[in-house]
């Protein structure tokens, strides 16, 4: 697609940061992809399915005088996620930040998980990550930042959750490894894990009741909003943040 600039502050392709976003069409990710263009950087906005919602977080940041594309690509697949950089390069010139947002959450009990559904948010949640990030190993330019997704559900230790725990604690493995191997690159490696957040995969099969006694858990007594986590991804993401490295930020509120 066309790619759109804020002509009324024209800025070179040197001076422009560059994000990558993940699952950038809904929810954190798209919170994330609009608070990264409302910060200057030029976002290239992933999706997997549905390019209808990309195209309107595009529209969104287009609109407002940023600069955006949006992109087709399947975490899980290392030529797709290879192409999704070499088109975020072709369009900008390089990339500085990368959030990896893209998840699947399926919650059972351990007993009655379908393995079918393990595998399929294990692809997602553990494969993706691991593409993502070594495709930024590879990528990221000096002074950028991978940011990853985790959830602060693997120190609360709810039921049902079990296995989205498991792809996550592997995310948080992950983490200070990756900082480590990037020494010398002027590299930052990160993950975020939030707690309950008011999004339709956290809101979705739940009732009202059991949404509100979430929401009252933290001591700020509320759920946290998309934009909440966008602004702790942006921090990480930026130079202001870039001494905060190989650590996972529970960004939840309070909540233990």
């Amino acid at each position: 697609m066309t790619t759109h600039t804020n002509q009324q502050n024209p800025a070179s392709e040197a001076d422009t940061r560059v994000a990558v976003v993940t699952g950038g069409s809904r929810g954190i990710g798209r919170a994330v992809s609009q608070k990264l263009a409302a910060d200057g950087l030029a976002v290239v906005v992933n999706y997997a399915r549905d390019a209808s919602a990309a195209e309107e977080v595009v529209a969104s940041i287009t609109g407002a005088g940023g600069r955006a594309v949006a992109v087709q690509a399947d975490v899980a697949e290392e030529k797709e996620v290879a192409a999704l950089f070499d088109r975020a390069e072709a369009e900008y010139g390089g990339v500085d930040v990368v959030v990896n947002s893209a998840g699947r959450m399926t919650l059972s009990t351990i007993a009655d998980l379908d393995l079918a559904a393990l595998d399929a948010m294990h692809r997602t949640n553990i494969r993706g990550t691991f593409v993502v990030a070594q495709q930024a190993a590879r990528r990221l330019r000096a002074g950028g930042s991978f940011v990853g997704f985790s959830t602060s559900v693997v120190g609360t230790q709810f039921p049902t959750y079990g296995a989205y725990v498991a792809s996550k604690g592997a995310v948080e493995a992950m983490t200070l490894i990756l900082a480590k191997e990037l020494r010398g690159r002027d590299v930052t490696v990160n993950t975020v894990a939030p707690g309950p957040t008011a999004t339709d995969l956290f809101l979705n099969g739940k009732t009202p009741e059991q949404i509100d006694q979430l929401a009252k858990t933290p001591p700020l007594e509320r759920l946290g909003s998309p934009e909440d986590i966008a602004n702790v991804v942006a921090f990480l993401g930026s130079p202001a943040g870039h001494w905060v490295n190989g650590q996972v930020l529970r960004a939840n509120g309070g909540l233990v």
